[in-house]
């Protein structure tokens, strides 16, 4: 049984309330996990206008799942898409090495950034009227 990389993209319905999302997110990551997949990184964007409207919807909630898992689940995940009223798109990538050396080098700039950078001192405050006596 082999095993790849994938990202899978999905826009749900952001009309339903914070919970309901939660609710279809971690119903997704129950399912890699249940079918032997390994869950690399969850990327939630949030509410978004959307390019178009799709299925009279003008907004939606993205939300991007990158895991490792065999080949034939594939189609167990994107049937669950299907059947799932709420998912309005989604878009399942198989990654190869030069898209993983891609995110590794983009996460890798992420954490330099966001190192904290040292305060600078606050130069003693002076009184100006006592200066002007």
């Amino acid at each position: 049984m082999r095993r790849n990389n994938y990202e899978s993209g999905v826009i749900i319905n952001a009309t339903l309330d914070d919970t309901q999302i939660e609710t279809i997110v971690a119903k997704i990551k129950e399912l890699i996990a249940a079918n032997g997949g390994d869950l690399k990184h969850t990327d939630l964007w949030g509410r978004k206008r959307l390019a178009y409207m799709i299925q009279k919807h003008k907004v939606g909630y993205y939300a991007f799942f990158r895991f490792e898992a065999p080949s034939e689940f594939i189609l167990k995940l994107e049937r669950m898409y299907k059947l799932e009223e709420n998912i309005l798109r989604f878009l399942t990538l198989k990654l190869d090495k030069y898209a993983l050396g891609e995110l590794e080098k983009q996460s890798a700039n992420q954490a330099v950034k966001a190192e904290v950078i040292p305060e600078i001192p606050i130069i003693a405050e002076v009184d100006v009227k006592e200066n002007e006596k």
